[in-house]
């Protein structure tokens, strides 16, 4: 079966098509927000037909891509598929809001078009939630695609002057912890959350576009109480800004802007100024590392963009947490402290 579906569909809006859909719900939803991904988005979905663990569905928003676009996608052996055809690039964050919206599992599975999964990463995480059954956050083991003997994180880390980091980014493979352990959010590119928890929260923001909304909600959910495990065997391999570019102007842009939104908007008012001239201090160091490989417009006009509008999103949030001192307390000690590790960009996760 390839997509188009076209016998037996039914137009569900906003651009929606279904086919074969079954009343039972599934334990999963995976949702892929594909843009430009071509030939990756296929072997995405491939590595999606392997699953060991079959109950499942897939929801595929696809971001009106004018690179081999998904008419010709083929999804034979797929539990259940829908797939989202928008008219315009939403970006990843209100992607994967609309899909949230749609799905019918208990837990949503994000999955990035330039990823693959590992045959028993459903599976893993279906096991982690039944020894965790109180956990409603789970975060995933990223191999890097092209180097598979180098990690490509485990779980995000944040640093407590607002600089977030994918943990133990191009580690070797060895450095993954050995056990489930707590880490301070899951990477969007393979994140699990309870679909009723991820609409409670507000999902993404959906003005971040794409970048670091992940690190957004990771601190509304330490702000609300909510924990994120890391689940060491449920494995994907990831590519990672396969149809971005890792040092473009989109980039930097978003890159250098979102991470002083997510600072400004979310932290608590006292933390916030213990740590703000480090920030400052942090993003201009940043910005003279870069300056020799990175587009530099990019990173200017982000930063200026951070700060510009970075404390007016602290009032408009759609979704404002009210948190207790206890939650205040456990996203200080969420975050990690030693500047040595953030340099070393190295895995910062803690026992269960």
């Amino acid at each position: 079966m390839c997509i188009p579906l076209q016998e037996n569909d039914r137009d569900l809006g906003l651009g929606v098509r279904e086919s074969f859909v079954s009343s039972v719900q599934p334990f999963f939803s995976v949702v892929i927000v594909n843009y430009n991904a071509g030939d990756l988005l296929q072997s995405a979905i491939n590595s999606l037909k392997n699953q060991t663990f079959r109950d499942f569905e897939v929801l595929v928003v696809d971001n009106h891509s004018e690179k081999n676009p998904i008419h010709d996608l083929d999804v034979q052996d797929l539990p259940e598929v829908r797939v989202i055809r928008e008219n315009t690039n939403h970006g990843f964050a209100k992607g994967n809001n609309i899909a949230a919206k749609l799905a019918r599992g208990k837990w949503l599975a994000l999955l990035n078009p330039d990823a693959t999964a590992d045959e028993n990463w459903l599976a893993e995480i279906y096991k982690a939630t039944t020894r965790h059954e109180n956990c409603r956050v789970f975060a995933c083991s990223q191999i890097n695609m092209d180097a598979p003997d180098l990690l490509d994180g485990a779980g995000d880390a944040y640093f407590a002057f607002g600089i977030p980091w994918r943990g133990g980014f191009e580690h070797p493979v060895s450095a993954l912890p050995n056990q489930d352990s707590f880490c301070f959010s899951p990477c969007g590119a393979s994140a699990v959350y309870e679909r009723d928890l991820f609409l409670e929260l507000g999902g993404y923001d959906e003005r971040f576009f794409c970048y670091c909304e992940d690190v957004d909600l990771g601190i509304r959910l330490q702000l609300s109480d909510e924990k994120c495990v890391f689940i060491p065997d449920a494995i994907i391999h990831h590519k990672g800004s396969a149809t971005s570019g890792r040092y473009s102007h989109f980039t930097m842009y978003h890159g250098f802007r979102n991470r002083t939104w997510t600072y400004l908007k979310n932290m608590p008012l006292s933390v916030l100024l213990l740590t703000l001239p480090g920030h400052l201090a942090l993003m201009i160091y940043i910005y003279l590392r870069n300056a020799g490989h990175a587009d530099v417009s990019g990173m200017r006009k982000g930063m200026w963009h951070g700060l510009k509008d970075g404390w007016a999103l602290r009032w408009q949030a759609d979704y404002k947490v009210k948190p207790t001192r206890k939650a205040i307390w456990n996203l200080v000690r969420s975050m990690a402290w030693n500047p040595v590790q953030l340099s070393r960009r190295g895995v910062h996760v803690w026992a269960v």
